[in-house]
C-alpha cells in the first residue's frame, strides 16, 4: 500500500481499510539503498485527527523539526544549535494529522544540482541506481518515488522541487514566495533570498499534492514575503495555455512536450525574449551575490568542503557592489513586468522541467548543453517570483521519467494544480505504479 498515492492511502484510513499504523509499517524498511534519508524516526506516534490524519510525510533537511539537527548536507552544520520549535510548514502538517517519517537528503549548502554530501553520501534514482535524483531535494524526491514516503516538503531557489521530481517521475510545486511559510528554513529564506526561495509540497501525483497545497498555503505574518490572500474559483474553460519550445532540450524531452500540448489543446506558442537576460540575473542572485558568504564558511575549515559546495562557486571570487544589485533588482523587475504582460492572454506557460532526463553521477555535458543551459527553464521562475508546477508525463527510451512543467502568474496554485490534474487524467498511464 506505500506505493499507493497519497490521496488512496488517506482513503483507505477513513474507510477503515488499513490503520495509520499499517501505513506506517508499510512504508518503514529494514535499510535506504537510495541514501534518501538524513534522519529517520523508528517509533510510532498516532497522528492528531485531521484532514491528512494517516499520511506518512518525510521533510527535507533544510527545515526545523524542533530537537533535530538541522544539516543542510554540510559538516560546517553539524554542531549548529538545534531548534526549539518545528518549521511552520512542519508544523501545519503534523497539526492535519500527518505522521513525519523522517529528513531527507540534500547537497552542501542546498546548492547543487545533485544530492551528495561528505555526511550521507549520494542519492541515487530509485528509476536507476546509476542515475541522480537530483538536487537539492534530491533525497525527498528519491523518498517518495521509491514509495518510503508519500509526499512530503523540498525547497526551490532554482529549480530545487521541480527538477528532483522530474528526474524521480513524481510531482512538485514551487509555489509563489509567501503562499507557504518558510518560517524555520534554513538559510533564512528572508530578502533577497526569498526573493529566489521557497518551500513547497512533492507527491506521487499532482492530486496529492494539492492535498497537501491546501493544508500548507496560508497567511503567516513572520515570513516577511507572506501576504493575506484568498484563492478564487477555477474555471478551465476556453484556457489559453503558451507552450514555450525555447529552451534547450533533447529530442525525447521535445517530444514528451509535444504530446502534453496536443492532450492539454488550446495551446499556442509562447516566446519571450527575456528569458537569456533573464538566467543571467537569476545567477547573481543565487550564485554571485552568496559567493562571498559560502566562502567565507569555507574559510573556517576548508578541509570539511564537499564538491557539491564548490561546483558553482565563482572563479574568479565574486565582489558584487551595492550598485551592481540595485541594477540587477531593476533589471529583474523589467523583466517580470514584460513576461506577466505578455502573459495576460495566456496565463498558464507549458515549458521543459529540465532539457534532459535523469544524468548519471556528475555528468555535465548532454551534446554540448551544459548544466546550467540544461535547467534554464526553471530558474527564471524563481526569479519572477512565479508558481511553476512538475508533472510526471513520459517515460523516455531508457525508462527514465520525463515531466513537463507548468508555469503561472502570481498567487495562481489553484490554476496551475487543476491544469496539472487535468493532464495526469488525460495521461492515463500512472507513472508512480511503475517505480
Amino acid at each position: 500500500m506505500n506505493h499507493l498515492p497519497l490521496h488512496h492511502q488517506l482513503a483507505g484510513v477513513r474507510e477503515k481499510q488499513w490503520t495509520p499504523r499499517e501505513l506506517w509499517e508499510s512504508h518503514r524498511c529494514e535499510d535506504d539503498p537510495y541514501r534518501a534519508f538524513v534522519t529517520r524516526f523508528d517509533d510510532f506516534v498516532e497522528p492528531a485527527p485531521g484532514p491528512l490524519h494517516g499520511a506518512m510525510l518525510t521533510i527535507k533537511d533544510s527545515l526545523n523539526i524542533a530537537g533535530l539537527p538541522t544539516v543542510c548536507g554540510s559538516r560546517y552544520r553539524l554542531s549548529a544549535p538545534r531548534p526549539a520549535k518545528d518549521a511552520a510548514c512542519v508544523a501545519k502538517l503534523k497539526a492535519a494529522g500527518a505522521t513525519i517519517l523522517g529528513k531527507t537528503n540534500c547537497p552542501e549548502f542546498l546548492a547543487n544540482y545533485e544530492t551528495d554530501n561528505a555526511i550521507t553520501g549520494w542519492t541515487a534514482n530509485p528509476w536507476d541506481q546509476t542515475r541522480s535524483a537530483g538536487g537539492s531535494s534530491g533525497g525527498e524526491a528519491a523518498a517518495i518515488a521509491a514509495g518510503l514516503s508519500a509526499g512530503g516538503i523540498g525547497s526551490d531557489g532554482g529549480g530545487s522541487i521541480r527538477l528532483p521530481a522530474h528526474f524521480c517521475g513524481i510531482a512538485g510545486l514551487k509555489p509563489t514566495p509567501g503562499r507557504v511559510s518558510a518560517v524555520g528554513h534554513v538559510p533564512e529564506i528572508a530578502h533577497p533570498g526569498g526573493l529566489l526561495g521557497v518551500v513547497g509540497p512533492m507527491a506521487r501525483s499532482v492530486a496529492d499534492v494539492r492535498l497537501l497545497f491546501e493544508v500548507l498555503a496560508g497567511y503567516d505574518p513572520a515570513d516577511p514575503f507572506s501576504v493575506p490572500f484568498e484563492p478564487r474559483p477555477v474555471d478551465l474553460r476556453g484556457l489559453r495555455i503558451g507552450v514555450v519550445e525555447s529552451f534547450p532540450m533533447c529530442p525525447e524531452t521535445a517530444t514528451a512536450l509535444r504530446q502534453a500540448a496536443d492532450l492539454l489543446g488550446g495551446t499556442e506558442t509562447f516566446s519571450f525574449s527575456g528569458f537569456v537576460s533573464s538566467n543571467a540575473c537569476w545567477n547573481f542572485f543565487f550564485n554571485v551575490l552568496t559567493d562571498p558568504f559560502k566562502r567565507e564558511i569555507i574559510a573556517t575549515d576548508p578541509s570539511l568542503v564537499h564538491w557539491t559546495g564548490l561546483e558553482l562557486l565563482q572563479d574568479p571570487p565574486a565582489q558584487p557592489s551595492g550598485v551592481e544589485v540595485v541594477k540587477q533588482f531593476a533589471l529583474r523587475d523589467k523583466l517580470r513586468a514584460s513576461l506577466l504582460k505578455q502573459m495576460e492572454d495566456t496565463p498558464v506557460l507549458l515549458a521543459p522541467a529540465c532539457a534532459v532526463p535523469a544524468f548519471r553521477h556528475r555528468e555535465r555535458n548532454w551534446n554540448g548543453v551544459g548544466l546550467l543551459d540544461a535547467m534554464s527553464c526553471l530558474t527564471p521562475f524563481n526569479l519572477f517570483g512565479m508558481p511553476a508546477l512538475t508533472v510526471p508525463f513520459a517515460l523516455s527510451s531508457e525508462g527514465l521519467p520525463i515531466g513537463v512543467q507548468l508555469i503561472g502568474r502570481p498567487y495562481s496554485e489553484e490554476l496551475l494544480l487543476a491544469v496539472g490534474e487535468q493532464l495526469e487524467e488525460l495521461r492515463g498511464l500512472d507513472l508512480c505504479e511503475l517505480s
